[in-house]
């Protein structure tokens, strides 16, 4: 299988390309580095990518960022960093649709904080719940067969040091761990799902 890794050079893209590169043909990419270079947040870049990469098999996107800051602070710029993610990942799969093979997945990130909200967290509540639909919805309405998956992960072991002040209370898991939500999403059959990697049952409610 040939699979676009967006966001590659990433704690959790690492982690995933190391679980599929045995398997896979995995073409790498990221905003510095890589196979092909792609800035996500860039439609033009996102389709010089799909250009470059030609046919695949998979996508699986892990990159995207978000602002934390307490809500009476938060203005459209901050929203606006979260939401160039979420549109970021519509459209891997908007352009993507033209060169995914029949049967192919698309593999979308998004996180546990529009069921567990945080201080300082609504912008990500807000990309987290849209992401969510929007995969549900484009699920059933995909042509020739083609899947799409979201995965939802915990705090990561590798990323408790940068973002644990903002999860307390948060279990964590290893990217290791994380990828295979992903692995499940491209080698498996489901469509519509969100993987919930390491989720507690208190932050599900």
């Amino acid at each position: 299988m040939r699979i676009v890794l967006v966001g590659a050079s990433g704690v959790v893209g690492r982690a995933v390309n190391a679980l599929l590169a045995g398997r896979h043909e995995i073409v790498a990419a990221s905003r510095s580095g890589g196979d092909v270079q792609v800035n996500i947040a860039e439609p033009a870049s996102i389709r010089a990518l799909f250009e470059r990469a030609a046919s695949f098999d998979s996508l699986v996107c892990t990159a995207g960022a978000v602002t934390y800051a307490p809500f009476p602070r938060l203005g459209e710029a901050d929203y606006e960093v979260g939401l160039r993610r979420l549109m970021g990942q519509v459209n891997l799969v908007t352009y993507g649709l033209a060169y995914i093979a029949d049967g192919g997945s698309f593999t979308l990130t998004s996180g546990l904080t529009n069921y567990d909200p945080i201080r300082e967290g609504t912008a990500s509540s807000l990309v987290n719940g849209a992401l969510e639909g929007y995969v549900r919805g484009a699920a059933i309405e995909m042509p020739r067969g083609v899947r799409i998956n979201l995965v939802s992960p915990t705090l990561v072991e590798e990323s408790a040091p940068l973002y644990g002040p903002y999860f307390p209370g948060t279990a964590t898991m290893p990217a290791r761990e994380v990828a295979l939500g992903y692995v499940k999403s491209v080698e498996g059959a489901q469509s519509g799902r969100v993987f919930r990697m390491g989720w507690s049952r208190e932050a599900i409610g």
